[in-house]
């Protein structure tokens, strides 16, 4: 087995691995199938990457997004190495071009889309090319159960009979236990090694607070944040461009991105966030950005998402160099009907009672007074070891509880009697009709106007009592029967809590957030503020010489350890994270220049 780390720091300027990247390495090294499950920002890429560099032949990267092949070619080939990918954005003679290079086996690795791999002649092509290794990227694709189901992914499969000596890896950052499964079997992975790092992102905060007046929320969290990248995500097109143009209206370089932009416009924006020309992206929730931007500092979900994992995945693009990242979520009880009204229009029952239930748990995860990250850790099936993650809202600032006993009781004596009078279960909306003393026409029809619970909930509004009822989900004591319809049934628990009455404490509604305390951040590297500014706006006349985004000169993470050390010579670069050889010879004396001259007026600080 070769020796990995020369190369790695070499190449990539890194002189340790992230958790399980070592070890993937060498399962594919050995010729072992892989299913390797990393959290966006655990170093994915870097498991095909390096063993692409120290075994002969090509290595054969899938993956679905176009923009993501350019990005990781670009960083790639400013590290030195010899890759390239094919795509509809070519040219035909560059194409061309291209495929003589990889006949003559000039490449290490190609980039390719899914579908362009199942083309006529490209069998041949395959064969002949001494492929050494599959890398499926976004592997959760394959599955009709992932959060970005594609078709296409499933083909794939045909390529285990074409190169079937040709070791297989699947890489994903978001995948539950069923949706690992499933990518196993449709890939036709033959015994995988399969690896499954922790989900947990330290170096993130998450923020849930009510929406109120989401436009002044928006700006007032970027105004704290100039200077930084951050993504803004939103239900709708029409949404994202009215954020966007408010933003731009108030001075801040921002723009949208979504499907109903034209190609041309979509990539100039693209370009333009990349490069740090325009800061903030707005984005519709439902189109993918693609982009590996490390230095994504912040993420807004303006609206609701509809399930977790896209959420986990959306959060997942701050802070993807390992500095510190915020993400706020703006939750509202409309933003949960507004879904629902959506879901009301799927077809497919099977497919709106999936949906449904996405639902319902990242409504669970916007409401819930329980350690934020807990609970994302807890769907992907990993228990945080932590009482408290001095990370989210909810640790830092823990909501009041109250004795909610009585709200308890009504609630479900209201289940229990709507049940035990009409032999069938009803949902939320019309629980708490009978609960506020509504007059409406299935009440009437049904007789729950006779009913001992009918009217007792009037102390409460319509949306306090949704909330009661969404925690006493959360708590297990209803739960959604099942069916085509989203009623709701007592629990076993629940029972037990009617018959023994039983002190039930429940959780006060969110408050506005108040002013914060400052807190240490995971991630965080202490650094000489001013001399990283100078060091920033170095990066980018060196990035727009080239016409390239700023980070593939180098990420944030580099720039902040030489404001922190002040390496005045090339020599003294040594030991710089994701300084690679290539990269000290063409910029380290550059930087280290400008240090020095920084240093002329400047006296050092001190880090201890």
């Amino acid at each position: 087995m070769p020796d990995l780390l020369p190369t790695l720091k070499t190449t990539f300027g890194y002189s340790s691995f992230r958790p399980l990247q070592r070890e993937i390495c060498e399962a594919t090294l050995g010729g072992r199938d892989v299913f390797a499950l990393l959290p966006t920002g655990g170093g994915k890429s870097l498991c095909f990457q390096l063993p692409a560099l120290v075994r002969p032949g090509l290595t054969v990267v899938v993956s679905p997004l176009i923009a993501l092949m350019k990005d990781q070619v670009d960083q790639l080939q400013a590290s030195g190495v010899a890759a390239t990918f094919l795509n509809s954005t070519l040219a035909a003679d560059e194409s061309r071009r291209r495929l003589r290079g990889l006949h003559r086996g000039e490449w290490r690795l190609l980039y390719v889309a899914p579908e362009r791999l199942m083309l006529d002649g490209w069998q041949e092509n395959l064969k002949q090319w001494h492929v050494s290794c599959l890398a499926i990227d976004e592997a959760h694709c394959v599955s009709e159960w992932g959060h970005d189901f594609r078709p296409e992914y499933r083909q794939l499969a045909k390529l285990r009979k074409l190169l079937p000596e040709v070791p297989l890896m699947a890489l994903t950052a978001t995948a539950t236990e069923r949706v690992r499964v499933d990518i196993i079997k449709h890939l036709q992975l033959h015994d995988p090694a399969v690896f499954v790092a922790s989900f947990n992102r330290p170096n993130l905060t998450y923020r849930v607070v009510p929406k109120d007046q989401p436009i002044k929320q928006v700006i007032d969290f970027v105004r704290k944040r100039e200077g930084e990248s951050g993504i803004i995500y939103c239900a709708s097109r029409a949404a994202a461009e009215r954020v966007a143009e408010s933003l731009a209206g108030r001075g801040f370089a921002a723009r949208a991105y979504h499907a109903g932009l034209d190609g041309e416009e979509r990539a100039r924006n693209q370009e333009a966030f990349l490069r740090d020309d325009t800061r903030i992206i707005c984005a519709t929730i439902a189109f993918g950005m693609g982009i590996n931007k490390p230095n994504v500092r912040w993420v807004i979900h303006h609206d609701l998402p509809k399930n977790i994992e896209g959420y986990y995945q959306e959060t997942g693009r701050a802070g993807r160099d390992g500095l510190p990242g915020d993400c706020l979520l703006l939750f509202s009880a409309g933003d949960i009907a507004k879904q629902t009204h959506f879901l009301d229009e799927i077809t497919n029952p099977h497919e709106q009672q999936v949906a449904r239930a996405q639902l319902r748990q990242i409504v669970h995860y916007a409401e819930s007074a329980g350690c934020r990250r807990a609970e994302l850790l807890a769907y992907f099936g990993e228990t945080f070891p932590l009482d408290n993650c001095a990370a989210c809202d909810n640790c830092l600032e823990p909501r009041e509880t109250y004795d909610g006993t009585l709200a308890a009781q009504k609630f479900l004596s209201c289940v229990y009697r709507i049940r035990q009078n009409s032999r069938f279960n009803v949902g939320m909306n019309h629980i708490i009709e009978v609960l506020t003393g509504a007059d409406t026409d299935k009440i009437r029809r049904w007789e729950h106007d006779r009913l001992t619970t009918y009217g007792i909930g009037r102390e409460f509004s319509r949306p306090q009592w949704s909330a009661v009822g969404r925690e006493l989900m959360r708590l297990g004591f209803l739960a959604v029967a099942e069916g085509e319809f989203a009623t709701l049934e007592l629990t076993s628990a629940g029972m037990n809590v009617l018959r023994t009455r039983s002190a039930v404490t429940l959780t006060k509604p969110m408050d506005l957030p108040k002013a914060k305390r400052a807190v240490r951040r995971e991630g965080e590297i202490a650094c000489d503020d001013l001399l990283f500014e100078r060091l920033r706006a170095l990066r980018k006349k060196l990035a727009d010489e080239r016409s390239v985004p700023a980070y593939i000169i180098f990420g944030d993470t580099t720039l902040r350890a030489m404001a922190r050390y002040y390496p005045v010579t090339s020599a003294a670069m040594e030991g710089i994270p994701g300084m690679g050889e290539k990269k000290r010879a063409e910029f380290a004396a550059t930087f280290a220049t400008a240090i020095a001259d920084y240093l002329a007026t400047h006296s050092r600080l001190s880090f201890d």
